[in-house]
């Protein structure tokens, strides 16, 4: 482990944190949610808000995936996403949608600033970010697909967001 350079509990929780806020919405899997704590671990995010009926720590399907991050990231429960919407616009927070959609910025063509607060909201399996949260967004993050299916399992969606965020600030 010390040769991956890898962080203790306490190492992590004592970190200088990526400005960046996760926002899930009414995600239906534990196991997503838990990904994407392991995710948000690894890039050293602020924290993740949760939305609604999405599973939130303790539980034993994030534990599963998450391998400990749920111990390590920073998580705050909302009921609704107005709510949290509300909270990352007091602390200075753009905040950005997940999802395809007309006027969408392409992921890989947006320019951040290095110490811009940015939250990303990502919704339900189904259904995705619901309509009524995108028009409290700044706008729509979109990650350009070449293929047929053109959508994501919402933990891998985190990831590529994550890493595009990230890459420039490590």
């Amino acid at each position: 482990m010390a040769e991956l350079g890898r962080k203790s509990v306490e190492e992590f929780k004592a970190s200088e944190k990526t400005p960046v806020i996760i926002v899930l919405e009414n995600i239906r899997s534990a196991y997503n949610v838990g990904s994407v704590f392991r995710t948000s671990d690894a890039f050293l995010v602020q924290a993740i808000f949760i939305i609604g009926y999405s599973a939130k720590p303790p539980h034993k399907e994030i534990k599963k995936t998450a391998l400990g991050a749920e111990e390590t990231v920073d998580w705050k429960y909302f009921k609704t996403t107005a709510e949290a919407i509300a909270e990352l616009r007091r602390e200075g927070f753009n905040v950005y949608a997940a999802e395809q959609a007309e006027g969408s910025y392409k992921l890989n063509a947006i320019g951040f600033e290095p110490g811009e607060k940015i939250a990303v909201v990502f919704g339900n399996e189904v259904t995705g970010v619901e309509q009524s949260t995108i028009a409290l967004c700044d706008g729509c993050l979109e990650i350009p697909q070449l293929g047929m299916k053109h959508s994501l399992n919402i933990a891998t969606a985190a990831g590529v967001v994550l890493w595009e965020l990230v890459r420039g600030r490590v």
